[in-house]
């Protein structure tokens, strides 16, 4: 695996598991909440989107983590792996709640520079809604590029561990 895509609801853990990746494959992580979004919460142009993810996806290596349903195709397309984190609602709204009770006032690791930790009911409502809304349009994106990817299905916090388990263990 050199190129990685991770996908999932916010709060499943996917920036946790790129940079635990990128450190166990030694390979350059890119969280698309950093490189998306530009300081005081101002978003990139789709114009700046598209050639950001164009200077992202034609590297030799790395591992993306984020949603962007914009952005699926491209990052799909030129991936060797899909990792879809597929967590119950009730694990990833109580991860989001403890993250922004962690970062609060602060701007968190993986994310663009002066856009401090914020939480609203909408986003509260998207986590919530994320399997009836937005999971069926992933697996949709996924599907469609099966092809010569092996894609990853984690379903839980023990899943993740073993598949970083396997991953280390000499083959």
């Amino acid at each position: 695996m050199n190129k990685i895509v991770i996908v999932g609801c916010g709060g499943a853990g996917k920036s946790t598991l790129a940079r635990q990746l990128g450190q166990l494959l030694d390979l350059p992580v890119f969280h698309l909440d950093a490189e998306l979004w530009k300081p005081g919460w101002v978003m990139s142009t789709d114009e700046e989107e598209q050639i950001r993810l164009k200077q992202l996806v034609e590297k030799e290596a790395w591992i993306i983590d984020g949603n962007y349903g914009s952005t699926m195709a491209v990052r799909f397309a030129a991936a060797d792996a899909i990792i879809f984190l597929d967590f119950p609602r009730w694990i990833c709204v109580m991860r989001i709640l403890k993250r922004w009770w962690r970062y609060r006032n602060k701007t968190r690791p993986d994310m663009a520079n002066d856009c401090p930790e914020r939480l609203d009911i909408y986003f509260l409502r998207w986590i919530w809604n994320y399997r009836k809304t937005s999971r069926p349009k992933i697996l949709e994106v996924i599907h469609q590029h099966t092809k010569n990817r092996e894609i990853i299905f984690l379903r839980n916090s023990g899943e993740v561990r073993r598949f970083l388990r396997d991953l280390k263990q000499p083959k």
